[in-house]
């Protein structure tokens, strides 16, 4: 090609229909549909005695009320638990409609079906539900003293309890020269994406077939599980999703409760039927994460090497665990991060509490992961006084020591093996990028002036690209236009561009002649979804494997009409040309018709391919028996494990000595995500991260009462960053292209969240002096710390080194 597309630098295609109001989002869809609306607990844990719906059968435009009596069959079963795990030994889903008991406030009770929303509201408002309040367990301690019981028959609340180690921690442990022990706390947080969920579905009575549009990131995910719970043949049902503002993991969870009644409605009722989630309703019904607490012990030498790593963790599920414990999972594993552990030991319980369920949000466990080994790594340093990054740089896992394979089972239930990496180098560039080693000028001259500021770190690495598969769909018209098909959804992401891009380059096509699919069963009925920083790892390297499939089927064609060998050709612009005499050539246009025998003309260009036109072989059939018509191409991608992207970040913190407020001064990131496909693209997904990763370090958290009422469910009352809170967030790069795929690229899309809140934790640190050992922390918060230490209830950090230990025999 005369233009390089794969790793340029490329404007969102995209972008000119949505900034312009041409978007199509669920509620932009079904204006002549039926409305559906909600009855939701109002308590947390609590039995359903009685439900009077009289009042509100005689508002007219009432067409249907169900509660959970009036589901039938598997519609009345509980919701499926996506991924079982043999240590989830006592996992619960709920009901689509609650089913004698309520476990949470928000769950829902009642549904109800109107000509519109308004009348429906006023119905659920009208629907009297009686209930018997039961104790309710809120809170990680609570839930570990089991004193209270979420689920009667989940003794202890323990859903899940997993241990993985590896080598033997308790010798590693006793011989270790320094033990240290930290006690930590995340606290619960949620995702807030911009739009809610929302489904709307359309019933076929004639041909018995249902279409579906859901607010979703697996469509194949939701298709499949409707059409168990409807008893729908496969084939009978479709899901699309449309445009989608924002996911963030909440909309990989399927079916949603809404996912399931809204079509059943819609086929009950012969209507369409649509509900599109309130902001309250997606605080209080839809899922939150983050929320665990942690104690890490380690044992290191005098040079701050790591010999044993020791951590129990427990984590906050809700009240039911459809997405299985996938989250801890991942907390366990991507916690050891860049570093060779030594010993290595990770406990974690997962407990059910009266709160809305845990499920991914974008960094699905690692934040929390990341804040313990990165508090962790602080401490060392602070212990032996030695300099923080030199202590991380002496553990680091080197490029010669790729792969690495740290002996534990991933979330996949896959290896956790890294498969490319250049700590080291990435540790300089960000040192240089923050100005490391001049900080302490910066800190004098800052304290010579009345301020307060700190300098924070931390690394990470992230799985992505996990399996099981995606594919790609390929197909060039007669006209030149090439359309791409891949299963996974989009939420913003960039995929029509970032497609488009590996499209261009494989086939040598321009990049306006690339149209992207994606999420719509009809174009590609396997997928598995988006999630995990996955989607151009697995169906970018689909869809390179199908364009490789159509280049490859072009030449050959190509090559017989124009008798050249296909080695000799290329394509250029859309243009099959012979190498060296450029004026030999077709376009890839008519590659399209002569990859399509016809017998009737349907425009001028078709004639070409009619059967007498004379540019077939009448020796050979005109389909061979290995081929199909047509100049299109499939192909999936499943690979053997995940790949690993990993970064670090730095950041400039002042606190105010009289208001405790925290001010980012500076806030940089060093980024391997292998070979970038758009850099454009890659920066605005950290930079999309970092201010995610600002909002749960600093501002972000479900505050529940004792009764568990959730307190802050509102824009008006939980706290997000403005952009006035998100610092310019300065980045560089580093590629370390990864073997595992064809294109050498590794995920993107939660790097920026990670390690932020252990960056801002470690930054103030050294800008007060004492310990952070939980997160987010409020100015109240930090106050309070600094009146705790002032009393000698806070111990202070280590300034000097300590005065050398006797050795160890």
């Amino acid at each position: 090609m005369t233009t390089q597309m794969f790793g340029a630098p490329i404007r969102r295609k995209e972008d000119p229909r949505l900034v312009t109001g041409g978007g199509r989002y669920l509620d932009d869809l079904g204006h002549d549909a039926l409305a559906a609306a909600f009855v939701r607990s109002p308590h947390a844990h609590a039995r359903i005695v009685d439900i009077d719906a009289s009042d509100a059968v005689e508002i007219e435009g009432v067409l249907g009320i169900y509660a959970h009596e009036d589901l039938p069959g598997r519609v009345g079963e509980p919701l499926p638990l996506l991924i079982p795990h043999p240590t989830l030994t006592h996992g619960r889903t709920g009901y689509a409609l609650a089913k004698d008991e309520v476990n949470h406030v928000g769950e829902p009770v009642v549904m109800v079906v109107a000509t519109d929303r308004y009348l429906a509201e006023d119905a659920c408002q009208r629907i009297r539900v009686t209930y018997e309040q039961l104790p309710v367990v809120v809170g990680i301690e609570a839930a570990r003293d089991g004193e209270l019981l979420v689920h009667d028959d989940v003794p202890g609340n323990v859903a899940a309890h997993m241990l993985q180690e590896v080598s033997d921690v308790e010798s590693a442990l006793a011989a270790a020269p320094h033990t240290l022990t930290l006690d930590l706390d995340i606290e619960r947080s949620a995702c807030t994406p911009m739009e809610g969920k929302g489904v709307y579905a359309r019933w076929d009575t004639e041909r018995g077939e249902l279409r579906m549009y859901s607010s979703t990131q697996t469509s194949t995910g939701v298709r499949a599980a409707v059409a168990a719970k409807l008893d729908l043949p496969l084939a009978k049902v479709e899901c699309i999703a449309p445009d989608v503002g924002g996911g963030f993991g909440v909309k990989i969870v399927h079916p949603w409760p809404e996912e399931v009644l809204v079509p059943w409605a819609a086929r009950l009722l012969n209507r369409p039927v649509k509900w599109t989630e309130d902001r309250r309703e997606h605080f209080v019904g839809a899922a939150h994460e983050r929320g665990q607490l942690q104690q890490v012990t380690v044992g290191f030498d005098d040079e701050g090497h790591l010999l044993a790593l020791d951590v129990r963790f427990w984590h906050d599920n809700g009240a039911y665990t459809p997405y299985g414990i996938i989250v801890p999972i991942i907390t366990s594993t991507q916690l050891l991060g860049p570093y060779k552990p030594g010993a290595y030991r990770c406990e974690f319980w997962s407990l059910y509490t009266n709160t809305v369920l845990v499920t991914p949000y974008r960094g699905a466990g690692r934040p929390q992961g990341c804040f313990a080994m990165e508090r962790t790594m602080d401490a060392i340093a602070d212990e032996l006084g030695l300099d923080r990054a030199e202590v991380r740089a002496r553990n680091f896992i080197l490029p010669s020591e790729m792969p690495w394979d740290h002996g534990l089972l991933f979330q996949d239930g896959r290896p956790l093996k890294y498969d490319s990496g250049d700590f080291p180098a990435s540790l300089a560039k960000l040192k240089a990028l923050v100005g490391w080693d001049d900080f302490s000028e910066h800190r004098r001259v800052a304290e010579a002036e009345g301020r307060r500021i700190g300098l924070g770190i931390g690394c990470y690495v992230e799985g992505t690209g996990v399996g099981p598969y995606e594919g790609g769909h390929i197909q060039i018209e007669t006209s030149g236009r090439v359309n791409v098909s891949t299963g996974l959804t989009s939420q913003g992401q960039g995929h029509e561009t970032v497609f488009a891009q590996i499209v261009a380059q494989e086939l040598g096509v321009p990049l306006e002649d690339v149209h992207v699919t994606t999420g719509d069963t009809r174009k590609m009925a396997y997928a598995v979804g988006t999630f995990a920083s996955r989607a151009a790892v697995m169906s970018g390297s689909a869809i390179a494997l199908a364009a490789r499939n159509v280049r490859a089927k072009a030449l050959r064609i190509a090559s017989d009409a124009l008798e050249v060998s296909p080695d000799d050709l290329e394509i250029v612009d859309g243009t099959v040309r012979v190498k060296g005499a450029p004026n030999t050539s077709m376009s890839l246009g008519t590659v399209s018709v002569l990859s399509n025998p016809l017998r009737y003309a349907f425009d001028e260009a078709a004639q070409a391919a009619t059967q007498f036109a004379g540019t077939f072989d009448p020796d050979k059939p005109p389909v061979a028996e290995d081929d199909e018509p047509g100049l299109e191409g499939k192909d999936f991608y499943s690979p053997t494990q995940a790949t690993f992207a990993n970064g670090m970040h730095a950041a400039i913190v002042e606190t105010d000595p009289v208001t405790a407020e925290i001010r980012i001064l500076r806030y940089c990131v060093i980024h391997d995500c292998g070979t970038m496909i758009n850099p454009m693209i890659v920066e605005g997904q950290v930079h999309g991260g970092v201010a995610q990763g600002v909002g749960g370090a600093l501002y972000e958290r479900m505050a529940y009462d004792e009764t568990g009422q959730l307190l802050n469910a509102s824009f008006m009352d939980f706290l997000m960053p403005y952009a006035s809170e998100v610092p310019t967030i300065e980045t560089d790069h580093l590629e370390t292209p990864s073997p595992l795929n064809p294109l050498g690229i590794k995920g993107a899309g939660e790097a920026g969240c990670i390690p932020v809140s252990a960056v801002i934790a470690s930054a103030i640190e050294d800008a007060e002096g004492f310990p952070i050992r939980r997160m987010p922390i409020s100015p109240y918060e930090l106050w309070e710390l600094r009146r705790r230490h002032a009393v000698g209830e806070v111990p202070s950090l280590h300034r000097t080194s300590p005065t050398p230990k006797e050795p160890t025999a």
